[in-house]
């Protein structure tokens, strides 16, 4: 029997009960549309959750500091006692990490060890300040909104959103806040606090230009005021009295740069096996999406238990049609119709029902998402306004690979549910079925 033959023959065997056919593709209809939706929804819930991770930092990066969790000891000279030792960051250790495949930058920062204050005219502010050991922020995927990344003696960057915090300490009340200022190109003076061990109090002011303001990115630069390494260490030697030697007090935090995101965590791993802590972003989107991948499982899963029973609905009609149809299959037989024309009608027609209800069950899954959409948008912009938070671009996604999965995972239940009455059909004999009454 030739394909088209057979196709035709099939959909004729359909057409001629209907009813019987459309109620159990209802049932596949519902199975395959709560997949499509459930599956859609875990997705769009996934995509939403990275689109909120946006300002979690670069993915490339990876955050080294010294291994406080594994101190080793050593016995204290003359005593029983131990102390701890921990894995300090010296220079060695910035080469090695950089000699590390797939390692494209080794940038070593430090913080202040003291108290600083912003003064611009009459306004006063204050804000973290961290000392970078790289000429150039873009270094760390920082981007100016206004000025150059480039830092140098003298000369700091400071975050988009530092500004809001300089104030009038000689506002009178009822008078109007200032505007927060345009620190680009301007001259600020920091001064930089410390306490002697009598608690006396001892300022340094320094002159700093504001040569760039960087880009909101929604996390820590926003608020930080970047200057050279070196810059803070003298200020940290002021602070603490003697000299930083890095060989022997170590760097407080290495940012790596890796080249490809990909390789982020393996790079990861093996600064992990060095004895120092290193954690990235990128671990935390992998956590993320690991735990959307279980819930497109469990909601898949869910599904398909629809699917199931809508399985034991085709092998029902199945088994009936066989028994409406004995003596038909007896007559094919007799006019030269073999075993497998039998079968392949049989498992065409359970294969038209599970093809019907799936393309009924992808248009109701993807109809419902988009309902679905619309109304839970509404509810998550209104939320994200009250927090704050960036809006979402959608709650249900529904990816092209799900409906056609979805569509041949439904004809597979199909062709499942009718194997076993196809094969009874197929192994009938000629003379008994012509006598079934």
């Amino acid at each position: 029997m030739r394909f088209l033959d057979l196709v035709v023959l099939i959909f004729q065997n359909l057409g001629r009960r209907k009813g019987r056919v459309a109620l159990t593709a209802v049932g596949v209809v519902i199975g395959t549309a709560a997949v499509v939706v459930l599956v859609s929804l875990a997705i769009g819930l996934q995509r939403n959750a990275q689109e909120q991770l946006v300002g979690i930092g670069d993915l490339t990066q990876i955050y080294v500091s010294p291994n406080y969790a594994e101190m080793g000891v050593q016995p204290v000279s003359g005593q029983g006692d131990a102390t701890p030792i921990q894995t300090v960051i010296t220079n060695q250790s910035l080469a090695d990490f950089s000699a590390l495949p797939g390692v494209t930058a080794v940038v070593p920062r430090d913080w202040l060890q003291s108290g600083m204050v912003m003064k611009l005219d009459r306004l006063e502010g204050y804000s973290n300040a961290y000392g970078i050991g790289t000429n150039d922020l873009s270094n760390l995927a920082l981007e100016a909104q206004t000025g150059t990344t480039e830092i140098g003696k003298g000369k700091i960057v400071v975050g988009a959103l530092v500004s809001r915090n300089f104030y009038d300490p000689k506002l009178r009340p009822g008078q109007e806040p200032p505007p927060p200022p345009d620190l680009q190109g301007q001259t600020i003076k920091l001064v930089f606090t410390k306490w002697t061990q009598d608690g006396t109090e001892v300022r340094k002011t320094v002159p700093f230009e504001v040569v760039g303001v960087l880009k909101e990115t929604r996390t820590e630069p926003d608020w930080t005021v970047y200057m050279t390494l070196d810059e803070v260490t003298a200020v940290n030697e002021w602070v603490t009295g003697r000299r930083i030697n890095r060989n022997r007090d170590g760097y407080n935090m290495v940012v790596v740069k890796v080249g490809d995101v990909s390789n982020v965590l393996e790079v990861a791993d093996q600064i992990t096996a060095m004895g120092y802590m290193a954690s990235s972003p990128q671990s935390f989107v992998q956590g993320i999406n690991s735990f959307y991948l279980v819930l497109q499982i469990i909601f898949g899963g869910v599904g398909a238990i629809a699917l199931l029973v809508a399985a034991i609905g085709i092998a029902n009609t199945m088994a009936m049609a066989i028994l409406e149809r004995t003596r038909e299959i007896g007559l094919m037989k007799a006019v030269g119709a073999t075993n497998r024309d039998v079968l392949s009608i049989f498992l065409g027609e359970a294969a038209g029902i599970g093809l019907i209800g799936g393309l009924g069950g992808v248009l109701v899954g993807w109809s419902a998402g988009q309902i679905i959409n619309v109304l839970a948008l509404a509810y998550l912009a209104a939320q994200a306004a009250q927090t704050g938070g960036l809006p979402p671009t959608g709650a249900v996604y529904t990816p092209l690979w799900l409906p056609v999965s979805a569509l041949i995972f439904s004809i597979l239940v199909g062709l499942v549910s009718g194997l076993y009455p196809a094969l009874r059909a197929a192994t009938l004999i000629p003379v008994t079925a012509l006598k079934y009454e």
